[in-house]
């Protein structure tokens, strides 16, 4: 049995061991989770950097599927401007000219394609769902009455749609007015889209 002067020393070296250890290991705890918190940081910063990401992502191009043209809008015996709509249901890019073919009021491939001549520069057209664009088309225009006559010879071509191509596809169109479209020769001008502003 140890005598009690000699119990005291050695209870206070085993309650200082005691100490230290527990020191050490709170020491160690502390030590992990510092070393957890930039972690978590980076992970959290990568996160909302990539939801960033997406939300800056570019849209992709439109197809002819989701735009949709009710009518050509006559701008006089010349022209007619073309309004196109993105009905969505997402966000969409536009760009380039259209091409032009006349056609009856049957199948838009059965057409007579006209040459177009580009007008303008063609820039990307961002189109929101239910945004819009535009292209204004021109021609040489039938002069005179009932049938009319070409002013640099030929006969004019008279047909009830217009098809317009666009975002790899084919809208047929009808002159806003109830009419029909009448020009002379096998060309056309036509503007860049534009969006509607």
């Amino acid at each position: 049995m140890t005598p009690a002067h000699q119990r005291g020393p050695a209870r206070c070296r085993a309650l200082v061991a005691a100490a230290a250890l527990a020191g050490g290991l709170l020491a160690g705890a502390g030590a992990g989770q510092a070393g957890a918190s930039p972690a978590s940081a980076t992970a959290t910063a990568t996160a909302t950097a990539g939801s960033g990401a997406l939300d800056r992502a570019p849209a992709p191009p439109c197809r002819s599927s989701r735009l949709v043209a009710n009518s050509a809008e006559r701008l006089g015996p010349a022209g007619i401007r073309i309004t196109v709509l993105n009905e969505g249901p997402r966000p969409c890019v536009l760009k380039g000219h259209p091409t032009i073919a006349l056609a009856g009021q049957g199948s838009p491939d059965r057409n007579k394609p006209l040459r177009v001549n580009r007008q303008g520069t063609a820039r990307a057209v961002q189109l929101p769902v239910g945004g819009a664009a535009q292209t204004v088309v021109t021609f040489a225009p039938v002069l005179g009455e009932a049938d009319g006559y070409c002013a640099a010879g030929g006969d004019p071509f008279v047909a009830p749609s217009m098809v317009v191509g666009v975002a790899g596809g084919m809208l047929q169109l009808a002159p806003d007015d109830g009419g029909e479209f009448a020009l002379c020769g096998d060309s056309v001008r036509a503007t860049a889209f534009r969006a509607v502003s």
